[in-house]
């Protein structure tokens, strides 16, 4: 079999080239391991056809051999008194045998083996596969999922049923133990035992789980939790030569804090958790909680009196011409400050087409350094994005017109078109959209939580170089909808709005005197289940003055 390599792969291989690999951070790219791997599915079975092909051959050669070999071992010297028979075994030994032995050396696999090696290079690789347990711990914690509804396959809004082999839990577990979180790691390595302990087979061990697991809970603080784990090791093996270490390590540890118990006459201290619950650690973001449940939809603040000031109207862009005559729906989302949602934006076919043109531009979604202004992948932002010009398409400029109509304010100074696709749990944890700049410091904030904390004063214009002033507004495109999650949060307001294909929200960034508005500080939730596309434009202050004017205050 030739080796060859069709030509969807090599297309395939062509977008790859331009876009890079982590996979993991868009859904949309990962859309074309599914027809890599139906390749490589087919390029096997061709494969295996062949080789049973050549294992066809050899098996009638072995059992015409052992009948005719059966026949004449019985009579050696009456077989070979036929002067034919004596010519045939002659002619076997020289001719026939060594053309078997080329038969069994053949190399069937080249072809597979040539199709594999080209596509290893494009394949996911650590990162991804690292990205990948992370989104789905990341789910874990944002929706409070226990790893047995994982482990099942139990999601909201699912078409296909998925389910995690002991394996799988065990690959989990170990990815976040090499990461040193441990948190993570006791609650996979429990659904392991759980899962081995119901009877189901892995090559996964029970030792191997009980030696992670008895360590993990050590660094957690757990004593007398790691000594029952490593003795409960110890019984299964007991020539584990690490696990009897750890045991007469943590007696030791625990004779020592007996002789302080004793020494100080107080009681023994509690075991650090109960029936091995441990607490999630404490992160960076100070509203994580809040942000976490209202990704949930949990603690919204939308209390009926404020739900008495939200209307919807036809909006026709302060007598805009084109909207006069087909003015758009317009709905509150918010009061204050106002942020309003649009129905029917996009068409379905200007959204396939600019997700089309976009996909191949897609690179991991960027944000920039407070402290040095330089473009920098972290962490928080999981999703591949980028950037369209009026001249890729007509409908980027079709597109550009409709929000220059809907807002009132000009495109001209605005950005691009950024098209984002979030991958697996793919999120942009809390941020603001406008940059905040050292005169934002004398802000008036009282009753703002978060606007004292999230000032830096030494933050970086990052829009200085751009000559067109901050990023006034946001107008944001929800391309599809989402089965679980994937909703755009507000933790300072409490607001939870949830995607809709073919709507768009708005707000306003800056106050009219030019001011950020720490109130806009917002989320996009990680995606449960789904595949999130959304487009935005971010409106810039400069050609927007007589459009927008300022206010006579500061907080106008």
């Amino acid at each position: 079999m030739k080796p060859q390599v069709s030509m969807l792969l090599m297309a395939w291989f062509g977008v790859l080239r331009c876009v890079g690999a982590e996979f993991f951070t868009s859904i949309g790219h990962m859309t074309d391991l599914i027809y890599a791997e139906k390749d490589l599915v087919k390029s096997l079975k061709e494969y295996i056809l062949v080789e049973e092909a050549r294992l066809s051959k050899i098996k009638s050669w072995a059992n015409k051999m052992e009948a005719l070999t059966s026949k004449s071992a019985a009579d050696p010297e009456g077989y070979l008194s036929h002067p034919v028979n004596a010519y045939k075994l002659v002619k076997r030994l020289n001719t026939d045998w060594p053309a078997l032995e080329d038969l069994v050396l053949q190399d069937s696999a080249a072809g597979f083996i040539a199709n594999l090696s080209v596509q290893r290079q494009f394949f996911p690789t650590d990162e991804d596969e690292m990205g990948a347990a992370k989104a789905l711990m990341r789910l874990q914690d944002t929706y409070k999922l226990d790893p047995d509804k994982i482990s099942k396959g139990e999601l909201p809004g699912t078409k296909y049923q998925a389910t995690l082999s002991v394996d799988d839990c065990f690959g989990l577990g170990r990815l976040a133990y090499n990461e040193g979180d441990y948190y993570h790691t006791v609650l996979w390595m429990e659904q392991v035992l759980k899962q081995l302990d119901a009877g189901e087979e892995g090559t996964t061990a029970k030792t191997q789980v009980l030696d992670y697991l008895s360590y993990t809970v050590f660094q957690l603080g757990d004593l007398h939790r790691a000594l029952e784990l490593t003795r409960r090791l110890l019984s299964l093996d007991p020539s584990h030569e690490r696990a009897g270490g750890n045991l007469r390590y943590f007696e030791h540890l625990l004779e020592e804090e007996r002789e302080k118990v004793l020494s100080n006459q107080t009681t023994e201290a509690e075991p650090a958790t109960q029936e091995g619950i441990y607490e999630r650690p404490v992160d960076y973001l100070p509203e994580r909680e809040v942000y976490e449940s209202l990704c949930r939809g949990e603690g919204v603040k939308l209390t009926p009196r404020r739900q008495k000031r939200l209307f919807c109207r036809y909006h026709h862009g302060n007598r805009t011409p084109q909207l006069l005559i087909a003015p758009f729906k317009e709905e509150d989302e918010w009061d204050s400050p106002h942020i309003v949602r649009y129905y029917d934006v996009m068409s379905d076919e200007e959204i396939e087409r600019i997700k089309e043109i976009a996909k191949p531009k897609l690179a991991r979604a960027t944000v920039r350094d407070p402290k040095t202004g330089v473009l920098t992948v972290a962490s928080y932002r999981v999703s591949k994005s980028s950037w369209l010009e009026e001249d890729d398409d007509p409908v980027v400029a079709q597109v550009n017109r409709r929000m220059q109509h809907i807002t009132g304010l000009t495109v001209k100074t605005a950005e691009l078109l950024q098209v984002a696709n979030y991958g697996m749990g793919g999120q942009y944890e809390p941020h603001f959209d406008f940059s905040r700049r050292p005169f934002d410091s004398g802000l008036k904030t009282e009753g703002n939580r978060l606007a004292t904390f999230l000032n830096y004063s030494h933050e970086q214009d990052a829009f200085k170089r751009l000559g067109t002033g901050n990023r006034v507004a946001t107008f944001l495109n929800y391309m599809s909808d989402v089965e679980a999650g994937g909703a755009t949060v507000f933790p300072d307001l409490g607001a939870a709005i949830w995607p809709k294909k073919g709507t768009a929200v708005f707000w306003y960034n800056l106050l009219r005197s030019g001011e950020g508005d720490y109130r806009t500080r917002h989320a996009a939730c990680p995606v449960l289940v789904g595949c999130k596309w959304v487009s935005n434009k971010w409106f810039h202050e400069r050609g927007q003055e007589f459009l927008r004017p300022c206010g006579s205050t500061e907080v106008d």
